[in-house]
């Protein structure tokens, strides 16, 4: 039996990545974010696709103490050894609320071709809510969609993703009488579809952002700790409920 792969290999001598000697053709040579755009389009990016690939990694990093960060000082509270559990228990939240929005906001572009209208209008009388409308802090603007959108437009790179995603956030508003501002994990999404990224990878490339952030936060519990501050709260406000009977 064999088994392919021409991502990577390595002997006693090299090490070879994407049929590129990791030493001297791309250690010193590439950016993280031009070697990660390489390994899954298996070819180098523009210029102008490492910038706006970076934009939105960096735009996904961190967002403060969100559940996915708590997940990861806790952990880290619980087993201060096991630096990857801390680091797999704050990826693995990424879910329809944080950060898997990334992936759903493309998934349900792709989904409804040219009737933007009609699939809006679906989903508000369904009571569902549209992936990458609408943020619990920033209820006006997140910050991070503006900046994706003028940098995506100055790469010529803006396309029909992000497009779309603008015409849905207009029907939105036209159909309910109230302008829910586009997220900054919906608008990264579109951008990483624009860059021609598949939706099944995108969530993949929030946990590679996000892995960023988790690390600073790692390393302020380590230096300075609330994780055992946050139990204790948790566990002195906690009321015991005994169960009923059927």
């Amino acid at each position: 039996m064999s088994f392919e792969t021409s991502v990577g290999t390595a002997d006693a001598d090299s090490i070879t990545v994407m049929g590129r000697d990791l030493a001297s053709e791309l250690m010193g040579k590439v950016s993280f974010t031009e070697l990660a755009f390489l390994l899954v389009q298996r070819r180098m990016p523009s210029p102008e696709e490492t910038r706006l690939l970076d934009t939105v990694l960096v735009a996904l990093a961190d967002h403060g103490l969100t559940p996915t960060v708590l997940a990861a000082r806790l952990t880290h509270t619980g087993a201060p050894e096991s630096l990857q559990g801390a680091v797999a228990a704050g990826l693995l939240g990424a879910g329809s609320v944080f950060l898997g929005v990334v992936e759903d906001t493309v998934r349900f572009l792709d989904g409804i071709g040219e009737d933007v209208e009609g699939a809006v209008a679906r989903e508000i009388e369904a009571g569902r809510r549209i992936p990458g409308l609408g943020h619990p802090v920033h209820k006006v603007e997140d910050p991070r969609t503006p900046r994706i959108y003028e940098i995506a437009e100055e790469t010529g790179l803006a396309g029909t993703y992000l497009a779309r995603l603008r015409d849905v956030s207009e029907a939105h508003a036209r159909q309910t009488g109230r302008r829910l501002p586009v997220n900054g994990a919906g608008v990264a999404g579109a951008a990483l579809a624009d860059l021609g990224f598949q939706p099944a990878l995108l969530r993949g490339f929030a946990l590679l952002a996000r892995t960023a952030g988790l690390l600073g936060h790692l390393a302020e519990e380590m230096q300075s700790p609330i994780g055992m501050r946050l139990y204790r709260e948790v566990d002195e406000r906690a009321k015991y409920a005994p169960p009923t009977g059927e």
